[in-house]
């Protein structure tokens, strides 16, 4: 019996030694936020963001259904730092709107024109 008791012991003891490491997953939202811009049309528009100056498409609104991912290309999608931002939209030199906006991290805000 005390013989089967060490076989035991030392057959746990090694099986013990065979594990395969740990692993760690991290998992989070990018440090990095965005905005794009819905109209009923799709057409170019420039967009001013905390002074600097960007070309960008709209979104058609008919072409956007809820629950989906907005493509993100660089035609229609400025890529901005997690927080607070000044935004000024012209179009043809005529300013059509002006807000400040807050995004946070891994988010896309919607402005519609």
């Amino acid at each position: 019996m005390k013989k089967a008791f060490l076989v035991l012991f030392a057959a746990a003891l090694m099986l013990a030694g065979c594990g395969v490491g740990s692993q760690t997953v991290v998992s989070g939202k990018a440090d990095e936020a965005a905005v794009v811009f819905f109209s009923d049309q799709s057409y170019s528009i420039d967009v001013t963001v905390d002074g600097r100056t960007y070309r960008v498409d709209t979104v058609k609104d008919s072409e956007f259904k809820a629950k989906r991912n907005i493509k993100k290309t660089t035609q229609n999608m400025i890529y901005l730092t997690p927080g607070q931002h000044d935004v000024n939209v012209t179009r043809n030199g005529r300013t059509v709107t002006s807000q400040k906006i807050f995004v946070s991290a891994g988010d896309t805000k919607i402005i519609r024109l």
